[in-house]
């Protein structure tokens, strides 16, 4: 999308709506554009380029296939995150980021691992040898890893990159990644720190029409450029290499 088409669409969703002053936090204070009644307004302009740079990102990844972890469990962002993600065959986290999931990951695989095992035996009917309160307890323990571990299945290793929605939110996820250098792309509001952040996209994350047009035009991204061959020498081919 060109610049102008991405600026109007941000301002058509109203991700350019901040928080109040009191809540900002320093590191965005670049990203403000003014107040007005109260509330900072973004400057859609560097949001627009800094989202295009994150989408040049994103092409890297998505011709070399590379894992892409979608995070975001605030009530804005759940069904947004699952759906983008999916999209993309994706791995994701839409609901509170277990400590550990990158930084712990050998211990998390074992989890999805007995999600994996137990769903199968269900599935296949191999849950009718137990008593019928040891199947109650295997359902029960199906659903609790479904909810915590669910959106893992399939990823065999560490991503290659974080997408983020709300980084204070998701302060664990991306101090993992940081500890672990794995490149963070995040949704951020103006009370976010940017640290840790590597392609930060300034946009209001409260807003589901917000997140949902920017998650989407990742997706797309990703989509688009699944496997495709990067042209020696273009923005594309340096960011890969960078990274």
């Amino acid at each position: 999308m060109e610049k102008q088409a991405l600026i109007e669409k941000l301002f058509s969703v109203g991700a350019h709506f901040g928080y109040s002053p009191s809540r900002r936090h320093p590191s965005v204070a670049p990203y403000v554009f003014g107040v007005k009644g109260g509330t900072e307004l973004i400057d859609l302009e560097q949001a627009s380029e800094l989202m295009l740079e994150a989408e040049t990102f994103i092409q890297s990844l998505a011709a070399q296939r590379k894992v892409v972890l979608f995070v975001g469990g605030k009530a804005e962002a759940r069904d947004i995150v699952t759906r983008a993600a999916q999209r993309v065959d994706q791995p994701f986290v839409a609901s509170r980021w277990i400590g550990g999931t990158l930084t712990n990951f050998s211990e998390i695989k074992k989890r999805v691992g007995r999600l994996t095992e137990l769903s199968t035996m269900r599935e296949k009917g191999e849950l009718a040898k137990f008593t019928k309160h040891e199947r109650l307890l295997i359902d029960r323990e199906i659903t609790d890893l479904e909810a915590m571990f669910g959106g893992l299945r399939g990823m065999s290793k560490l991503p290659d990159a974080l997408v983020v929605v709300d980084p204070r939110q998701e302060a664990g996820a991306v101090k993992e990644a940081q500890l672990l250098s794995i490149p963070v792309v995040a949704i951020l509001n103006t009370d976010c720190d940017t640290t840790g952040v590597s392609y930060p996209i300034p946009a209001n994350d409260a807003s589901i029409q917000s997140i949902t047009f920017i998650l989407g035009e990742i997706a797309n991204v990703y989509e688009k450029n699944l496997g495709t061959p990067v042209p020696v020498g273009s923005a594309q081919a340096e960011v890969a290499a960078a990274n």
